[in-house]
């Protein structure tokens, strides 16, 4: 009898990588919200353009949707948990590159916040990381 590799994980299975999804989507949900909602004060705080955040708000709004929605599905499915993990590293890779580089003046507070939630971020992926490889 052949057995075949399965791509999912059951539901009893992934209590920390759905924890870690769920956690990230709170976290991107609440910052979409205030970015769509408060763009040109948040923008003028920390010294970024509120035509950048309404945007980016919009997004992190789908985005914390779709996070739920793969942590609710009855089975993990791993290859949509490794997309979260690539876009997450890459917005924490950006995330570190914008103060770097300059493309916006922003203010002490928005250099802080700009780091701070890239670490945040790459904690979320690391527990994302960590779920996978206990249900692994």
């Amino acid at each position: 009898m052949a057995t075949v590799a399965s791509n999912v994980h059951p539901a009893t299975d992934a209590k920390l990588l759905r924890f870690a999804l769920k956690q990230d989507a709170i976290g991107s949900g609440a910052i979409g919200v205030v970015c769509v909602v408060v763009a040109a004060v948040v923008g003028e705080m920390f010294g970024l353009p509120s035509v950048l955040l309404y945007p980016v708000g919009v997004f992190l709004v789908a985005w914390a949707a779709a996070l739920l929605i793969i942590a609710a599905r009855p089975r993990v499915s791993r290859a949509a948990v490794g997309a979260v993990m690539a876009v997450n590293a890459a917005w924490v890779v950006v995330s570190v590159e914008l103060p770097i580089a300059g493309w916006f003046p922003l203010s002490g507070l928005g250099t802080a916040l700009v780091i701070v939630q890239a670490v945040v971020v790459a904690g979320f992926t690391g527990l994302q990381f960590a779920g996978l490889r206990k249900n692994g």
